[in-house]
């Protein structure tokens, strides 16, 4: 249940935060908004870390196999990026609900086909149908009468 409800404050986090990147974004520039989200995610990682994970070395972080798995702040990057974008331009609604669509796709594939080390599951229809409600679902919500 702990799981749940954490995935559920992730998800509204991630709305929260693109609505107040988006705002920095339009007072100051994308890249400025960028690294300052980023920025500000890092000091606050290194507090955390010094406070409650010091015994961790970042020299671990060498020892991390397959090397891509390293290329995650990259990726933040690009999210944040993406993000303000879209929600700039399609408004926070819409541009969250097509960014679930694609994270659900992704996500089935990466599961379907076992890439980056996850677990590989069979095919099943009743996935590939939830996937198809959740997306009709978005659709509706957004429906213009």
């Amino acid at each position: 249940m702990i799981s749940i409800l954490i995935a559920f404050l992730s998800g509204a986090l991630m709305s929260i935060q693109g609505v107040f990147n988006t705002g920095v974004t339009k007072q100051t520039s994308l890249w400025v908004a960028n690294s300052f989200v980023q920025l500000t995610g890092f000091l606050l990682c290194l507090v955390i870390w010094a406070v409650k994970e010091r015994d961790h070395s970042f020299l671990t972080l060498m020892k991390v196999e397959p090397k891509y798995f390293l290329l995650g702040g990259i990726l933040g990057a690009g999210i944040t990026m993406t993000v303000i974008q879209s929600m700039n331009n399609l408004g926070p609604a819409k541009a969250v609900m097509l960014i679930v669509i694609s994270q659900i796709i992704i996500a089935y594939l990466i599961e379907l086909f076992g890439l980056f080390g996850a677990e590989k599951v069979p095919f099943q229809w009743s996935k590939v149908f939830g996937a198809a409600v959740t997306i009709v679902g978005i659709v509706i919500f957004k429906w213009k009468t």
